[in-house]
């Protein structure tokens, strides 16, 4: 199992913290942490992950253009990203196209980076004056350069966007304003399990939506499991020089509860919106070609639930 340091997986660490996946004789030969959905989603190109906590675009990224054979069987939340801003730099969104300010991103394929270019349509910015001067970098780094005063707006997934207001930024806008109903991340696994394991797989989904139901009923409580967790793993997390950056900053519960009031918690995922995100995703040349939302989705299990 892998999932992304991010609180977007809060199912899958707030189970494992509670053992619930063994509860369910789920047991788990892996666990690992990736910076980003990315480095996830080259990890389950690789072969040696079978389930997968990540965000929708990189997943439909390593379906589409990989050829990874996997399979959404459930959501774990919308939204969970934003633009924040050095509020004495950036005061209305084309502000973003003045030669001087410096822009952070993760690298082009991520959600975050759709978003941006999301945000490039929405407002009617000029690409160029923008897409040229990004700064492609890891969310950690991103923050350590908002510290060190290297960036003055960087689009960032949550825990990360919440935690710049704590070097002085704020947020400018959440997915939620951009991108209504945007499906954040979800739970894929390999098809292979599917059909040599369903009943696995109905517990994979059975634990989820357990969990997801505890951190919508006891959110304090979860930020605290949140918190505790990520600041155990950050030094843990692949790549290693991520980790590194990772170590270095604090996640603390009331940063936490912060973060996590900007996400909506819920295995439920809307094949609509799949396939509208996989149409803007052709339409920016980020996968080659289209495919139907259903050749993706497996949700038998998550309705069966």
């Amino acid at each position: 199992m892998a999932v992304e340091f991010m609180n977007h997986a809060a199912c899958a660490y707030i189970a494992r913290d509670k053992a619930w996946f063994r509860e369910e004789g789920l047991e788990l030969s892996t666990y690992e942490s990736y910076v980003t959905g990315m480095a996830l989603a080259a990890a389950l190109a690789r072969g040696d992950i079978e389930v997968a906590y990540i965000c929708l675009v990189p997943a439909i990224n390593v379906y589409a253009n990989a050829k990874v054979p996997i399979k959404i069987i459930a959501g774990t939340h919308k939204y969970g990203y934003g633009l924040v801003v050095n509020p004495d730099k950036v005061k209305v969104v084309e502000d973003l196209e003045k030669p001087s300010i410096r822009v952070g991103c993760v690298r082009e394929g991520g959600a975050v980076d759709v978003l941006l270019n999301r945000t490039i349509d929405r407002y009617g910015l000029e690409q160029g004056k923008i897409l040229n001067k990004v700064q492609r970098m890891n969310p950690p780094k991103q923050i350590l350069a908002i510290k060190m005063g290297q960036l003055d707006a960087a689009f960032l997934p949550e825990q990360w966007a919440t935690m710049a207001e704590e070097f002085g930024f704020k947020i400018f806008f959440t997915s939620r304003d951009i991108w209504p109903q945007m499906q954040g991340s979800v739970l894929v696994v390999k098809e292979e399990l599917i059909k040599s394991y369903p009943q696995l797989v109905r517990r994979l989904v059975k634990v989820s939506q357990k969990a997801t139901d505890w951190t919508n009923e006891h959110p304090a409580e979860a930020s605290e499991v949140m918190s505790r967790v990520l600041q155990a793993t950050g030094e843990k997390i692949f790549p290693v020089k991520a980790a590194k950056m990772a170590a270095k900053l604090e996640i603390t519960p009331a940063l936490m509860s912060r973060s996590m009031n900007r996400l909506e918690y819920s295995t439920y995922i809307d094949p609509k919106v799949v396939q509208q995100t996989i149409d803007y995703m052709v339409g920016l040349g980020y996968i080659k070609e289209g495919i139907k939302a259903e050749d993706i989705l497996d949700l038998r299990y998550l309705h069966h639930e």
